[in-house]
């Protein structure tokens, strides 16, 4: 591998050159799938252009990570007999215990203390020790860094490492090879290492390929570091894209981002959930948050892939906890109109509530949740507050179901006015 300070550079004279990345391809070959590439109809009529997703969230341990540990590893060789340590909110985790075990050599991993449990059980499932605590990844990173110091393991970082940056690059030598007509590709940006080393490879094989990073809204560093040129610490944790919310850039990765990748963007919470759910639906695909983020920018707008060439989205891992996933489902529904979460008013007398039922079930809708709340509300002494979910068929059946329980003289409203309401009276004040 060329060194930082080397005549031989990669594009726009960044410190990883192609060739690094080709030369560690047989050793990540020989861990990580040669993950497939899928066109999406859907996503392609949504945005009025070609899309196809590359899904990394099939990839062995569930992320891309594999790729950048399996060339971390062969550049360590016997260098990694006293053990490696790493931290990680997840998807690194899991592949430094899958390579340390390959390897045959021990892994201690930190890990956030609010990482999900699925994540902690599989890089645990893999033979590692899992320790948590702190924050965020970074403050994981200080603890496996003093580990290092402490017991003379080696530290594999998530991101900030040539090796580790090379490994992912790989996924870029196979997005050239899989999409002959690409002409964007579109990437999850956490600290940096798989948009650093897509970048490397796609800039020198195809300089006319469009990149694009993306980031969570509630954790984007890059954006404020790239305006000064140094990693700037900022944002916070607590995204349904955990696996990105990295709050400062790497020293490495940032100036190969600010060399080769053309724009960074931001998405919401809400997108990434609507990104999830839309994957799961329509293409069948379980992928976590920080791997939904493109997805997501597509959807928003914040990315307008061009009307010719084939724009490529990474899904970069899937590993995401079910209980997550059971709460972006919901919310989906309920933004869709196909779940109502309703507040009724109604008489604290015998029949009263059955009447209420049989109203919304003779319009067509499913109850699947009643809860008395008889506390907290302002109540007449003979009421009782009730809040109901209910199943409908979409937005103007849930239209139907409000209009006929009004029609029937009750007091009932949303907990809340959902998202689809709110587009409608968008949509007759723009008319």
């Amino acid at each position: 591998m060329t060194a930082p300070g080397s005549d031989e550079r990669g594009p726009a004279g960044t410190p990883i050159e192609l060739a690094a990345i080709e030369r560690c391809r047989p050793a990540v070959d020989a861990v990580a799938a040669r993950t497939p590439v899928f066109n999406s109809r859907v996503l392609s009529q949504r945005v009025g252009a070609s899309v196809a997703m590359k899904a990394e969230n099939l990839q062995r341990t569930g992320s891309f990570k594999v790729r950048g540990v399996a060339s971390k590893l062969a550049s360590l060789g016997q260098g990694a007999s006293a053990g490696i340590v790493a931290a990680s909110a997840g998807n690194h985790a899991q592949a430094v215990a899958f390579g340390a075990a390959q390897a045959g050599v021990a892994c201690h991993v930190f890990m956030p203390r609010d990482a999900p449990v699925a994540k902690v059980n599989a890089t645990e499932s893999y033979g590692a020790t899992t320790e948590l605590g702190g924050d965020a990844v970074d403050d994981c990173l200080a603890m496996a860094a003093a580990r290092a110091a402490e017991t003379g393991e080696v530290l594999v970082h998530p991101f900030d490492d040539a090796a580790v940056i090379t490994g992912q690059g790989t996924l870029g030598l196979e997005l050239v090879e899989q999409v002959p007509d690409l002409a964007m590709a579109v990437v999850p940006l956490g600290g940096g290492g798989l948009a650093s080393g897509v970048a490397v490879a796609l800039k020198a094989l195809r300089p006319d390929v469009r990149i694009v990073a993306v980031q969570a809204a509630v954790c984007a560093p890059f954006a404020a570091a790239l305006g000064v040129g140094r990693p700037v610490t900022g944002g916070a944790p607590g995204s349904l894209a955990d696996g990105i919310t990295v709050k400062r850039p790497g020293t490495v990765t940032l100036p190969i981002v600010q060399a080769l990748v053309d724009d960074v963007v931001t998405v919401e919470e809400d997108t990434i959930a609507e990104a999830m759910i839309l994957l799961l639906e329509r293409a069948k695909l379980v992928v976590e948050g920080a791997g939904a983020v493109g997805v997501a920018a597509l959807l928003s707008g914040a990315v307008s892939p061009p009307s010719r060439g084939t724009t490529a989205v990474v899904l970069s891992g899937g590993n995401v906890d079910t209980n997550l996933l059971a709460v972006a489902i919901r919310r989906h529904e309920t933004n869709e109109g196909r779940r109502l979460v309703l507040f009724a008013r109604i008489s604290d007398r015998p029949g009263h509530l059955a009447r209420l039922l049989t109203v919304i079930g003779d319009a067509g809708a499913n109850v699947i949740d009643v809860g008395h709340l008889r506390e907290g509300y302002d109540l007449h002494v003979r009421e009782t507050g009730v809040q109901l979910v209910v199943e409908t068929r979409g937005p103007e059946h849930a239209q139907r179901v409000l209009a006929a329980v009004h029609g029937a003289a009750y007091d009932v409203r949303p907990v809340e006015e959902p998202r689809w309401s709110r587009r409608a009276g968008e949509a007759g004040a723009s008319s």
